[in-house]
């Protein structure tokens, strides 16, 4: 049965996909009367290859600057001094040339040349009890156009996470004009990640896109994305580590991309099943506190064991994630679904050589009750705060993961 009652938000964006996307550039600037774009990015994309000095090249004299030194999970520093660059180069609008901690990031630099308060008042705040509050960011943003050099569900959304060493979670900022307003899926530009890279983004999109099919009711337009986004991901996943064959990068981009719209269709992110929170939770403080760690890695290591304790609360859900994969048919026994799911992603997670086990991501064990305290203050995962409740059960599943 479909859910009928539900309101779908469409938001202006251009999306340019394919051999010599790139050279849409001066278009979008013209389209937005831009004359001095900037560009955001890491160390390796700018010094490794040669995507930067072709997109000078397209943007010419448009070209305002280039800030290279943003750095895995955006600690806020480097976020920081992207602002400052990019402010003194009088920047009208920011390009981010990256995966998820660059496109994150440059949302924060938007933010941080248009609000006037400290910092701290632009994030989502914890209460010790009650709610997480996120206020309300009123400023006109410059206008934003994502590179993609690997595949992201932060492509074209509006939150953003921050590192900050001296805070026991990450700092998240939400602020919907920060939104891109053009995405670019350029073939060249996302064969230059490396194997290991797209390797890890890949996993992430197709683990939240079997998370996604948990619900027990979606509107027809969520199970279109949802199913479609499936698809896509597992059909590109054994070929994403090829360096030479761009199709299977721009698939993942593809998935990724209708795991954002199904949001703006109705979709709520996991439905709320506790397995996918947890997972959400977990891996976003093992990889914010362990820089080499990735976001796949982690979903990856987390998933089997945490649906083996968590499924139980949600069997229905468990189950049609199950039939999603091809590991249940009607009339199965409910109490199976948890172990169902968990077997079949772990069998396709071992297909493409990631970890299934946290002792597999050399991380030092005594640093899982820290992973919990974070996992604590995560407004995407809990905004209700129930984790707090589960502290005890949170710390043994991930001591049972390792």
């Amino acid at each position: 049965m479909y859910n009928c009652d539900f309101r779908a938000i469409g938001y202006p964006l251009r999306l340019y996909s394919g051999k010599d996307a790139l050279e849409n550039l001066p278009a979008e600037l013209k389209r937005h009367r831009a004359q001095r774009a900037f560009i955001v990015c890491g160390r390796s994309v700018s010094r490794k290859t040669g995507l930067i000095a072709r997109m000078r090249r397209i943007l010419g004299q448009a070209c305002a600057g280039v800030f290279d030194e943003m750095e895995k999970e955006s600690p806020l520093p480097a976020v920081q001094r992207a602002a400052d660059a990019a402010r003194a180069a009088q920047a009208d609008l920011l390009i981010a040339v990256g995966a998820g901690s660059v496109v994150q990031a440059t949302r924060v630099v938007a933010i941080l040349l248009a609000e006037k308060q400290p910092v701290e008042q632009l994030i989502t705040r914890y209460p010790e009890s009650g709610p997480a509050i996120s206020p309300r960011l009123l400023e006109p943003k410059l206008p934003i156009i994502n590179v993609l050099t690997a595949a992201t569900s932060a492509q074209n959304r509006a939150g953003s996470a921050v590192k900050n060493d001296q805070l026991d979670h990450r700092m998240e900022f939400f602020d919907p004009k920060t939104r891109p307003v053009a995405l670019f899926w350029d073939a060249g530009a996302l064969l230059t990640a490396p194997p290991g890279l797209a390797r890890s983004t890949a996993a992430a999109v197709l683990w939240r896109a079997a998370m996604n099919l948990g619900a027990v009711r979606m509107s027809p337009l969520v199970e279109g994305d949802r199913l479609q986004a499936l698809r896509l991901a597992r059909n590109a996943l054994p070929r994403i580590a090829d360096a030479r064959d761009a199709e299977p990068r721009i698939a993942m981009c593809a998935a990724a991309f209708l795991q954002n719209r199904d949001a703006d269709d109705g979709g709520t992110m996991f439905e709320r099943h506790w397995t996918g929170r947890v997972i959400y939770a977990f891996a976003a403080a093992l990889f914010n506190m362990h820089a080499h760690v990735g976001q796949g890695e982690a979903n990856c290591a987390l998933t089997g064991t945490v649906m083996r304790r968590f499924g139980a609360r949600d069997p229905e859900a468990m189950a049609r994630i199950a039939r999603g994969l091809g590991a249940w048919q009607d009339g199965d026994p409910l109490a199976a679904a948890p172990e169902r799911t968990a077997a079949a992603l772990e069998e396709i997670f071992r297909s493409i050589g990631m970890p299934v086990r946290l002792s597999e991501l050399d991380i030092p064990r005594d640093s899982l009750p820290r992973i919990v305290e974070r996992s604590l203050k995560n407004f995407n995962a809990d905004p209700k705060r129930e984790f707090v409740r589960e502290r005890e059960l949170l710390l043994a599943t991930l001591e049972a993961a390792w």
